[in-house]
């Protein structure tokens, strides 16, 4: 017996290991068993003198700090398996994947994170997002069986399907919501932060149009001498394509990062922002 007790030992660390290592996958679930090259805490250092802000474990800018990046040097793909033309906007590129169809742009990007952070969170309630009608699409009722039929802008909602919270109706759910959603719809429901030195991690960039854009601030370091701020942007873009980190193409040397103080307006390499188009989810 006492010769088995170290070998009991193991097997149980090495179960809590494991355990701990599918808690870490799960955060993350399209990933599967894949282990990937590294995360943007890993790969993307802050600028000389700055340290990454605080931030509460388990909350939504803990896990944007840490989604997972594909490999250095990895281009940007369209949804069709073709290189986007523009592969200089880009630091790095998040390994998450885009689908087959042309549905996860600029706005459907940051709703793909911000669903997928809940629920990994297990926070289905949370879960719902605006059609561009205005209609409500939640994934409890979703999960429940009701399924939207759109006619004319008009939405009708009806029970056509069995309950199910599984990953992969969670998808069929987020395709729906990229179909009928957008940036007009997003940054309706969205709330303003009126002062930008006030940006947090999870925040959004966006001007709701036909065409519009949204941008998400995924981490921000604070240099604890000068008080400054610098942050980290992804997007999406059209057509759908990987959600990548942007470049900073007015500042080489400190990119890819932006400093906080950017003036009026919020130059990225694919579009403009002002001050005034900073938003916010109204829940952590």
């Amino acid at each position: 017996m006492k010769a088995i007790a170290p070998l009991v030992l193991v097997i149980f660390l090495l179960g809590l290991i494991a355990a701990a290592s599918h808690a870490q996958q799960s955060l993350y679930p399209w990933l599967g068993d894949r282990k990937p090259a590294a995360a943007i805490a890993d790969t993307i250092p802050p600028p000389a003198g700055y340290k990454r802000v605080t931030v509460e474990a388990n909350s939504f800018p803990h896990w944007l700090r840490h989604l997972p990046l594909k490999r250095t040097g990895t281009p940007v793909y369209l949804y069709n398996g073709k290189k986007k033309v523009n592969q200089d906007a880009h630091f790095a590129v998040v390994d998450i994947n885009t689908g087959t169809q042309n549905l996860q742009q600029c706005a459907d990007a940051v709703i793909r994170l911000r669903a997928e952070y809940l629920y990994a969170q297990g926070r289905y309630a949370s879960i719902h997002f605006n059609f561009t009608s205005g209609d409500e699409a939640s994934f409890l009722y979703w999960a429940s069986g009701y399924r939207p039929k759109v006619n004319n802008n008009r939405v009708r909602w009806g029970k056509r399907a069995v309950e199910d919270t599984s990953y992969e109706n969670f998808r069929r759910y987020l395709a729906t919501v990229f179909a009928y959603a957008g940036s007009s719809s997003l940054s309706k429901e969205m709330k303003s932060r009126k002062d930008t030195h006030e940006v947090r991690i999870g925040d959004i960039f966006i001007q709701g149009g036909f065409p519009g854009h949204a941008i998400i601030v995924v981490d921000m370091a604070e240099n604890k001498s000068t008080g400054k701020k610098v942050f980290l942007l992804a997007q999406s873009y059209m057509p759908a394509q990987d959600i990548h980190v942007l470049k900073n193409p007015d500042d080489t040397k400190l990119s890819p990062w932006y400093e906080l103080d950017f003036g009026l307006t919020l130059q990225t390499p694919e579009w403009t922002f002002k001050r005034t188009d900073l938003k916010y989810f109204d829940s952590n």
